[in-house]
C-alpha cells in the first residue's frame, strides 16, 4: 500500500514537473519572441533628411514594428512617416576578402524630404505582439543641416598668383600656402607661425598656380612632392574658407604631380569656384585607420584632367557636403564606351577611330568617394571616370555610428559614361538616400550595392540609360529599396537579403536576355507594382530565386501566380514613353547623350496612376494615383548636375 502511495506521488510529481517544464518552455519562446529595446540613435542630419536607427534584443520571429511620426518644431500635427526597416541576422560575406558580417539586430530608417535648416520632432513607437519591454517610445529633436557658407565676421586674405604685376588688396600673399600658414619657401616652407583662423577667408584671385615642386624654391611652397596640405581646424559655425575672388577663373594646376590637396587633418573647410587639374588627386581627405576631415565643403568648382577629385577612406570623415562641381577624368577616348576589365574593338564603320581600346590601366578612378556619416553629395556632373560616385568598399563596419557610413545622401548628379557604374554604395551601412541622379553610358552596371551591411540603402527617382545591367546586387546585401527607377535596361544579380522592388520601370533593350531577375537570400523580400518592357524573343523574361523556390516563367501573369509578387505589375512597351529611343545591345561601344534622351511618361500610358503610394516618397502625386518611373506627369524633372551650369553636354 505504501508502495502504491508512493508510486502515486510519483506520477503526480512527473505531471507536475513536465507541466511546469511545459509552461517554463512557452515562457522562454515568448521572452525570445518578445522585443527589448535598446540604445537608440540619431544619425548626423543632412540637409533634406534624418536617419535614426534602434538596436533591441529578442523578437527571433521578426513581428515587430515600429512606426514614425513626425513634424516640424512647434506644430502641432503629426505626420506619419515610413516605419523604420527591421534589420539583423543577415549575413553580408565574400569569401576572396574573409569578409564574414552578420546585420545586428535592431531598427533603422529615414524622414525622407524635409527642408533644410529646420529643426524636427520625431516619435517612435516601438510594439511586438509578443511583448516589448524597455523604452519603447521615444521622441527626439533634430536640426536639418544648411549649405555651407563662409564666415561674415572673419579676415579676408588675398592671394594673387605667381608673377602678378598689378594692384593688391591688403593683406596680400604670393601663394594659397604663405596666406593659410605664414610659409617661406624652401627648407622654411614648414615654418608656420600666422596659421590662418577659424572664420577666415582667403581669395584667390584669377591666374595660375601651377607648382613647380623640383625647384626648391617652389612659389607655391610646394617642393618636391607639389601637395599643399592644410591642418588647421576651422568649426561649423567659423569655417575656413578659400574661394575664387570673382574677377576671372582662378586655376590650381599639379603639373601632374600625385596628390594636390591634402586635408585629411583639418576640420570645416570650404573651396568654392576653383579650378583644380592636371593630377592624380585632387583633393585627399582621408587615409584608413590614420587620419580624415571633418566638414569638408567643396562647391562650385571645376575639376579637369584628374585620376581622382574628392577621396576620403577615414571612419571618422564626416558631413561633407560636394556640391555643384564639375568632374572630368582621364578617358582614353570620349567616343566610345569601354570596360575597365577587357579590351573593345571599335569597328572601322562606327564613330570615332577604329582600333583596340580598353585595358587594366587606371588612368582615373572616381569622382568622389567618401566613408564615415552625414556627408552631402549633391547636384555634380561627372564624365569620364571608372566610377562616379562612390562609398568605400570599406569592410566591416565599425560599430560607433559617428565613425560608418550612415546617413548619406547622394542625389541630382549627372553622369556620363562611367568605366564600370555610376554609384556605387558598396560600403554603406544605415539610411544611405540614392535620388534623382541621371546616368547615360556605363560599361557594366547602373548603381551598385556590393555590398550594404544591413541598410535601407534607398534608390529613388533615379535614371539609367545605356546600361547592361540596372543594379549591381554582389557579395550578399541586406536592406535594399528600390523605389521609381527608370532603368532603359535589364536587371540581373546575385542574392540579397530584405530586398523590394516598388514602382520602377525596367525597359529591356531588345538583349537576348530576360528582363529581370530576383534572387533573394532570406524570405524577406517583395516586388510588386512595378513596370516591365519584355525583350522580344526570349523565353525566360522573369527569374525568380528565393529560398526552396527557383523558376524561370515567360510572362508577368505567371510569375505572379506562380509565387504571389507582382499582383499589380504590368508589361508594357516604349509607347509608355512621350519619345523613347532604346539603346542598340548590338553596339556596346556607342556613346548617347542625356541632352538628346527624354524619360517623360506619354499622358495616358499604361505607366501613368499605376503606381503604389508611398509615404513622403510620392505624396505629391496628381491623378487616381502615382505614376512608375522616375518622373511624375505634369511635374517639373528634377535638375541634374550643377545649379550654376547652363551649358549642355558639359563634358565638351
Amino acid at each position: 500500500m505504501q508502495s502504491l502511495i508512493k508510486c502515486s506521488a510519483m506520477g503526480a510529481l512527473a505531471v507536475l514537473t513536465f507541466a511546469t517544464l511545459a509552461a517554463y518552455a512557452q515562457t522562454q519562446i515568448k521572452t525570445q519572441s518578445g522585443t527589448v529595446a535598446g540604445r537608440f540613435t540619431v544619425e548626423h542630419p543632412t540637409l533634406e533628411n534624418l536617419g535614426f536607427e534602434w538596436a533591441i534584443t529578442g523578437d527571433t520571429n521578426r513581428n515587430a514594428s515600429v512606426s514614425v511620426e513626425f513634424r516640424r518644431a512647434g506644430d502641432t500635427t503629426w505626420r506619419k512617416a515610413l516605419p523604420l526597416v527591421r534589420v539583423g541576422g543577415e549575413r553580408i560575406f565574400r569569401d576572396v576578402e574573409h569578409l564574414n558580417y552578420f546585420v545586428p539586430d535592431g531598427f533603422a530608417g529615414s524622414i525622407l524630404g524635409l527642408k533644410p535648416g529646420t529643426e524636427y520632432e520625431a516619435r517612435f513607437t516601438l510594439t511586438d505582439p509578443d511583448g516589448a519591454s524597455g523604452q519603447t517610445t521615444q521622441t527626439v529633436r533634430a536640426r536639418t543641416r544648411v549649405e555651407p557658407q563662409p564666415y561674415a565676421g572673419g579676415r579676408v586674405l588675398h592671394v594673387y598668383p605667381p608673377g602678378y604685376k598689378g594692384e593688391r588688396k591688403q593683406p596680400a600673399f604670393d601663394s594659397l600656402l604663405q596666406a593659410y600658414y605664414g610659409a617661406g619657401l624652401g627648407d622654411w616652407s614648414v615654418v608656420w607661425e600666422r596659421r590662418i583662423q577659424p572664420g577666415d577667408t582667403i581669395l584667390m584671385h584669377a591666374g595660375l598656380y601651377r607648382n613647380e615642386r623640383l625647384n626648391y624654391v617652389d612659389p607655391m611652397a610646394t617642393p618636391f612632392d607639389g601637395t599643399m596640405w592644410l591642418t588647421a581646424k576651422g568649426t561649423a559655425e567659423k569655417p575656413i574658407t578659400i574661394k575664387a575672388a570673382g574677377d576671372g577663373d582662378v586655376v590650381i594646376d599639379g603639373a601632374g604631380n600625385y596628390k594636390l590637396f591634402d586635408v585629411s587633418a583639418s576640420a570645416y573647410h570650404i573651396f568654392d569656384g576653383l579650378t583644380f587639374r592636371d593630377t592624380d588627386v585632387a583633393i585627399f581627405a582621408g587615409m584608413k585607420e590614420v587620419v580624415g576631415a571633418v566638414g569638408l565643403t567643396v562647391k562650385n568648382s571645376r575639376f579637369e584632367n584628374i585620376g581622382f577629385g574628392v577621396w576620403t577612406e577615414y571612419a571618422g570623415s564626416s558631413d561633407f557636403y560636394i556640391a555643384d562641381n564639375v568632374f572630368l577624368g582621364r578617358p582614353e577616348t570620349r567616343n566610345l564606351v569601354v570596360g575597365w576589365n577587357r579590351q573593345f574593338r571599335q569597328p572601322d564603320d562606327a564613330a570615332g577611330p577604329a582600333g583596340i581600346y580598353g585595358s587594366h590601366e587606371m588612368r582615373n578612378y572616381y569622382a568622389i568617394k567618401v566613408y564615415g556619416p552625414g556627408h552631402v553629395i549633391a547636384h555634380n556632373a561627372i564624365a569620364f571616370f571608372h566610377d562616379g560616385i562612390g562609398i568605400s568598399t570599406y569592410g566591416t563596419p565599425p560599430s560607433d555610428p559617428d565613425r560608418r557610413a550612415s546617413s548619406i545622401d547622394i542625389y541630382g548628379n549627372d553622369i556620363h559614361l562611367s568605366g564600370d557604374d555610376f554609384v556605387e554604395t558598396d560600403g554603406g551601412v544605415h539610411n544611405v538616400r540614392v535620388y534623382q541622379n541621371r546616368g547615360v553610358n556605363a560599361a557594366h552596371n547602373g548603381y551598385s550595392t556590393q555590398p550594404v551591411f544591413g541598410g535601407p540603402i534607398y534608390f529613388i527617382r533615379n535614371l539609367s540609360y545605356n546600361v547592361p545591367n540596372a543594379f549591381k546586387i554582389n557579395a550578399n546585401p541586406a536592406g535594399i529599396f528600390w523605389w521609381h527607377n527608370t532603368l532603359i535596361g535589364e536587371q540581373s544579380g546575385g542574392p540579397a537579403s530584405n530586398a523590394h522592388f516598388r514602382n520602377n520601370l525596367f525597359i529591356g533593350r531588345n538583349a537576348k536576355q530576360g528582363v529581370m531577375r530576383w534572387v533573394n537570400a532570406n524570405n524577406a523580400y517583395s516586388s510588386d507594382y512595378n513596370g516591365y518592357r519584355p525583350n522580344p524573343g526570349a523565353t525566360e523574361q522573369y527569374r525568380w530565386e528565393a529560398p526552396g523556390r527557383t523558376a524561370n516563367f515567360p510572362t508577368l501573369a505567371a510569375l505572379s501566380a506562380a509565387t504571389g509578387q507582382e499582383r499589380h505589375g504590368v508589361e508594357l512597351d516604349i509607347d509608355a514613353f512621350e519619345n523613347m529611343t532604346l539603346p542598340d545591345p548590338a553596339t556596346r561601344y556607342r556613346v548617347y547623350h542625356a541632352m538628346d534622351l527624354t524619360f517623360r511618361l506619354k499622358p495616358g500610358g499604361k505607366a501613368v496612376d499605376a503606381a503604389d503610394r508611398i509615404l513622403t516618397v510620392n505624396d505629391g502625386f496628381a491623378g487616381s494615383a502615382p505614376d512608375l518611373g522616375a518622373l511624375e506627369v505634369g511635374q517639373p524633372e528634377p535638375h541634374y548636375g550643377p545649379r550654376w551650369l547652363n551649358t549642355q553636354p558639359f563634358y565638351r
